[in-house]
């Protein structure tokens, strides 16, 4: 089904414009250099050089899949680092940062929505993100519904409730929640009622099987699901679609060796995705290479809605 509506973030950021305010990290990060992201210590006492390094991978679906998965690029990471790589299957966004702001995680790739709460509570410094051939990245948030449900357009949401994955993903609820505001006039809690399934995966296969009726999810995990076979398209509708969002960031924790830092950029810009996991499981969203990023640029749509729904990172 053709999607039947599409937004423009520069529209929704010029919208909400009035909403901004200044992203700040929190009071154990400093930033002199104003990149927006943690900087490395200068005092050489705090810096982090573990013998084995702890990798996560963002926790939208089945862990036991994704460890499989990325262990042939872990094993490339051990040969460039020296060190030894474990797979930490975390099973929440707000596990996957309490990790890494406690010292247990140095190596993550955080979802669109948890980047920011990562960079200001955590420490993370992100460097890289999936893409095309040609460059291309990202993902589109999709409001989806399933054939033959009550609700046919977006407006019938009102007075209905809409299942999110979780609070900190962007498309799961932080988007769609800005969007529904100041495109369609419907405020959370207010206009509709919410639900939380905790995972892409969850509502996908909850609205797929007709237990919920309407969720907000990220088209790029759907189509893996799709190729998977978990569902078919067939089951599912769009009703929505974005604009195009960044996707997962990946990088490290500020205060690990400096050298060490070098190292684990160079792991993941040298790795050869030809006949791996990685391109077999990602390529089915066309992604087969690590292009470089930066939080300031590449996440400032992300800011502005986060900035919208009056979002503030309380690290303590």
């Amino acid at each position: 089904m053709k999607p039947l509506l599409a937004f423009s973030l520069a529209a929704l950021g010029a919208a909400l414009l009035p909403a901004q305010a200044e992203f700040r990290l929190g009071d154990r990060y400093v930033d002199n250099d104003g990149d927006l992201v943690a900087d490395i210590p200068t005092d050489e006492s705090e810096w982090l050089d573990p013998s084995t390094l702890v990798f996560a991978y963002t926790p939208v679906e089945d862990p036991a899949v994704y460890a499989e998965v990325w262990a042939g690029f872990l094993d490339h990471m051990e040969k460039v680092t020296g060190k030894r790589v474990q797979f930490f299957p975390v099973q929440s966004n707000a596990a996957q940062i309490e990790a890494m702001r406690a010292g247990r995680l140095h190596v993550a790739g955080f979802n669109t929505g948890s980047n920011p709460l990562a960079v200001a509570c955590a420490g993370f410094r992100p460097f890289a993100m999936m893409a095309g051939n040609d460059g291309s990245f990202g993902y589109e948030m999709e409001v989806i519904t399933y054939p033959g449900s009550p609700v046919r357009s977006v407006e019938d949401i009102r007075g209905r409730t809409l299942t999110h994955t979780s609070e900190t993903s962007n498309s799961g609820f932080k988007a769609p929640t800005a969007l529904m505001a100041a495109e369609f006039g419907m405020v959370s809690g207010e206009d509709y009622e919410t639900q939380f399934s905790g995972k892409h995966d969850n509502s996908i296969l909850g609205v797929a099987n007709q237990d919920y009726e309407v969720a907000t999810i990220a088209n790029s995990v759907k189509g893996r699901m799709i190729e998977r076979g978990v569902v078919t398209a067939d089951q599912l509708e769009v009703l929505y679609t974005s604009d195009t969002f960044p996707t997962t960031g990946y990088g490290l924790v500020h205060n690990l060796h400096p050298e060490l830092q070098d190292k684990i950029r160079e792991a993941f810009f040298s790795y050869d995705w030809t006949g791996t996991k990685l391109a077999e499981e990602f390529g089915r969203n066309g992604e087969d290479q690590f292009i470089p990023i930066t939080f300031q640029e590449d996440w400032a749509v992300i800011r502005t809605i986060d900035q919208a729904n009056g979002v503030e990172y309380n690290c303590r």
